[in-house]
């Protein structure tokens, strides 16, 4: 089947993609609308002036030259009427004597903090330097050093009253408007109040941040009738962590300056804006968001419009176009053998596309324009990749979404076969077993035994098992049963069940034409080959496969959730792989032209899961398969959850064999007979396992990060909201699909759809184990399924499960401690903390299904009350 471009197929396309375009600019353009705001004036009072420029910081004694000081103090010059500074230290102290050039006035800064010399080094030269400038027409005596708790109110008095009695100039020292309230008397020894106003530290919304201002202000003056205010800080960060409502970003620091300076001249404010210039060093001082708080970037470009109107996002056109056509380029891989899909499933397909476009644009363009350093470097292409491999797996859950739900029809028949017209061809039917109950190994014999098929055989080969008193009564059996059944025991088999059924092979009778395989456990129907035999009449075709089924799932909890898990497979995913012929063959219920068995080299004894790469090889040579999606044969599930992990493991680890060994093939550097379709569903097929590995990783880097956070919590911020919403979107996008289609396809019950979600993502962390072994590693030892076996003690399960108990209270712990240290000021640890507990719930899965399996007595009613398995009409 190789892909036919139809002229309707590509006028649908072409219409869906133009619409969800439209739509996609059309929401750009109304986020990115231009917002009138009062103009800047032509002069304002005061900026708050620190110098520094990319990689100089005052913490590692880096300063800027006089000559990039006097630079700075030109581009401010008649555009403001003073500025103030911070400190006394190095080429800081000539900033008075450079700024009387521009005819700038200052408010002279001296740094106090916990080091009690330097303290008196900082107001000695603040008092020297002030005695010789006339601009100097105020002093502050440490900032917000109360706040930090650097110094006492009594300590930070001697200071002032020894400035204000050797200058003539106003005194002060700057705390935010609290200080000023919890300590009131620290206005006997100052001249003015010397506030600072930053609404957005104390998560106050944009539109109320003004107003907010006005009525502290009017506080102030109520408390301190004699003594004049001064804001000596107010602003608004361009880019930071969103603090409760208030949002860092270059259009609210816009609005917020312009209608604050727009205020402060009808109330007569005396005021420094913060700041002139973006200060990246701040950083470390005050977290990410401490480097954004000037009118110019570090590069002393203005960086947003000070007369006309205020949009979110200049480049808006840019950002837009580039989105759209990244999802056109995405959607030309998804539509492209699209005819059967109805126009609600193109839809649907264009919108996420769209949506997984536009974020990941304005996520990589909010990311860039930071202040990048080597270590913000790699971390963003870490998460960019890690973002694109979600996009990835979310875009191929919607490609299956969408053909299971809105297909006009299946593009191959599901239906039974007819009898066949001519000689019924011979089929040879492979058991193989080991160490099995030989009740068990009878009961799937005498069913067999039972075939409406006139032509058959029955080979059994038990391979390996050590004690006569299992195998013996079975080679009775099969003598009793006939000629028809053949017994071989042997000792010493390699290649665990793919010897076996190579064995087997060997054994076959000459005439025979299909070989049938199925496990040990299963009890087929009468009309097994009557109704599937028949499909072989196409020559084509070189596997018919019937569902893997159980029969079991009645007899406890534990088996009812591991039942329905089974059924999303077995009647949704191969459903829609079978219309482009790329199904997964299963080791039983399945049926395969001998002539191809040969010709490709039979079943492949070095991969565990012999049967999907045998099915991978067939396709590889042209021939098809064909999925009957009845049940023909039901067997038993595993009994314990480490047996129910291991066949897990033993599945996720042979697709990695298989990926490993037919990459060439499946990526098309290699000839083969695969066609597109079938390459993507195999990929594709795999990629949620190899989700799940990755996401291993990343639950290691989130403790590590986390841990981090709590040992640095000044120097380490959480993850930006943004990224946070990958992994959220892709749990709730995998939840939500399996909701829907079980509903939709299955018809199943809420409790069922429960059961199904629990043990499916109870397995993840068994899968992320296999494919990172798989991946890394060549081999391991195969992992039967045991058979009937009794219930685990729960401390051998508990045992089995202790990585994942170790997760769940590693990811839980973090969240907890998190949240206790710092709590949820901002919406980037709003976010983090939901990740932490996201990515904690797959294993509590993994402890309340493990927990289900050593309580047998556990109704299986408490999740499904039905006891269908025929769903022939999916």
């Amino acid at each position: 089947m190789h892909l036919t471009l139809r002229p309707s197929n590509i006028r649908a396309n072409f219409l869906v993609v133009m619409a969800v375009a439209i739509l996609s600019v059309g929401f750009w353009a109304y986020l990115n609308r231009p917002e009138e705001e009062p103009p800047w004036p032509k002069m304002i009072q005061g900026f708050s002036f620190s110098p520094m420029r990319m990689d100089e910081s005052p913490l590692t004694d880096t300063f800027p030259t006089p000559e990039e000081i006097e630079t700075d103090l030109a581009l401010l010059a008649k555009k403001v009427h003073a500025i103030r500074t911070y400190s006394m230290e190095d080429v800081l102290a000539q900033i008075p004597s450079l700024a009387e050039k521009h005819d700038l006035n200052v408010t002279l800064g001296a740094w106090i903090d916990t080091r009690r010399e330097n303290n008196e080094r900082e107001v000695a030269e603040l008092i020297r330097v002030a005695q010789q400038h006339r601009n100097v027409v105020r002093v502050i005596i440490g900032n917000e050093a109360i706040l930090r708790g650097d110094v006492t109110v009594d300590e930070l008095a001697v200071h002032l009253d020894r400035v204000r009695a050797e200058l003539d100039r106003p005194v002060s020292t700057a705390e935010p408007w609290h200080v000023w309230i919890k300590y009131p008397q620290l206005a006997e020894h100052v001249d003015f109040v010397a506030v600072h106003m930053l609404p957005y530290w104390e998560g106050i919304h944009l539109d109320q941040a003004v107003e907010y201002i006005v009525q502290h202000m009017n506080s102030l003056r109520v408390l301190f009738p004699k003594k004049p205010i001064v804001m000596t800080e107010v602003g608004w960060p361009s880019n930071g962590r969103t603090r409760r409502s208030a949002v860092a970003s270059p259009s609210n620091q816009a609005i917020f300056l312009r209608r604050f300076l727009d205020r402060a001249e009808q109330e007569e404010y005396i005021y420094y804006i913060m700041e002139a210039f973006d200060q990246p060093w701040k950083r470390d001082t005050e977290g990410a968001v401490g480097a954004y708080w000037g009118v110019y970037d570090v590069e002393r470009h203005l960086k947003f419009p000070l007369q006309t109107p205020i949009v979110a996002i200049p480049q808006w056109h840019w950002l837009a176009g580039i989105s759209v056509v990244i999802a056109i380029i995405m959607l030309s891989f998804l539509l492209l053998d699209s005819h059967t899909l109805k126009t609600r499933g193109r839809s649907f397909l264009a919108i996420i596309a769209y949506l997984a476009s536009a974020t990941a644009v304005w996520i990589i363009y909010k990311y860039v324009h930071q202040y990048l350093t080597l270590t913000s470097i790699i971390v963003g292409i870490l998460v960019v990749t890690g973002m694109i491999g979600v996009i990835v797996v979310i875009l191929t859950e919607a490609h299956e979404w969408a053909e299971a739900l809105w297909s006009k029809e299946r593009r191959r028949s599901l239906a039974k076969g007819s009898t066949c017209n001519v000689a019924a061809p011979f089929v040879s039917i492979h058991v193989p077993a080991y160490n099995e109950p030989p009740a068990m190994l009878i009961e799937t014999l005498n069913a067999l035994a039972a075939l409406h098929y006139p032509a058959y055989e029955v080979v059994v080969i038990d391979n390996n098992t050590e004690d006569p008193a299992i195998w013996r009564p079975v080679e009775a059996h099969c003598q009793i049963l006939g000629n028809q059944f053949r017994f071989f025991h042997i000792d010493h088999l390699t290649g665990f069940k793919a010897g076996a059924l190579n064995c087997a092979l060997q054994h076959t009778n000459s005439v025979t034409e299909i070989i049938a395989v199925i496990d040990s456990d299963y009890v087929v129907e009468t009309n097994w080959l009557l109704d599937l035999v028949p499909q072989f009449e196409n020559p084509r075709i070189a596997i018919v496969q019937a569902p893997q089924d159980y029969r079991d799932a009645h007899r406890n909890a534990f088996k009812a959730v591991c039942h329905a898990e089974y059924s999303g497979f077995f009647f949704i995913g191969m459903i829609t792989r079978n219309d482009r012929n790329a199904i997964i063959q299963h080791g039983t219920m399945t049926l395969v032209r001998k002539s191809v068995l040969e010709t490709v080299g039979s079943w492949a004894a070095w991969c565990i899961t012999e049967d999907a790469e045998l099915g991978l090889r067939v396709f590889e040579q042209g021939y098809e398969a064909i999925y009957i999606p009845t049940s023909y044969g039901r067997g038993v599930m595993p009994d314990t959850f480490l047996d129910y992990k291991r066949q897990r493991f033993r599945w996720a680890y042979g697709a990695m064999q298989i990926l490993k060994q037919h990459l060439r093939s499946l990526i098309g550097v290699q000839a083969s007979a695969l066609t597109y379709g079938q390459k993507y569903h195999f990929i594709a097929g795999w990629l949620p396992w190899m989700a799940d590995a990755a996401n291993l990783v990343f639950n290691v880097a989130a403790v590590c990060w986390s841990a981090a956070m709590l040992s640095l919590p000044k120097r380490v911020d959480p993850p930006l909201a943004e990224f946070s919403l990958f992994p959220i979107a892709l749990f709730s996008f995998k939840i939500g699909k399996l909701i829907y289609l079980y509903r939709a396809r299955i018809r199943a019950p809420f409790r069922k759809i429960c059961g199904a979600a629990l043990a499916g993502i109870a397995l993840s962390h068994t899968i992320a184990i296999a494919v990172l072994q798989g991946i890394t590693t060549s081999s391991v030892p195969f992992f039967r399924t045991p058979k009937m076996t009794a219930t685990s003690h729960l401390l051998r399960t508990l045992a089995a499960i202790r990585a994942e108990v170790f997760f769940f209270f590693t990811l839980l712990g973090a969240a907890m401690a998190l949240v206790y240290q710092q709590g949820l000021l901002t919406l980037d640890m709003h976010a983090w903390i939901l990740v932490l507990m996201i990515q904690s719930i797959p294993y509590l899965a993994t402890m309340i299904v493990a927990l289900l399996s050593v309580i047998p007595r556990l109704p299986a009613r408490l999740f499904d009350r039905t006891d269908s398995h025929h769903l022939e009409n999916c």
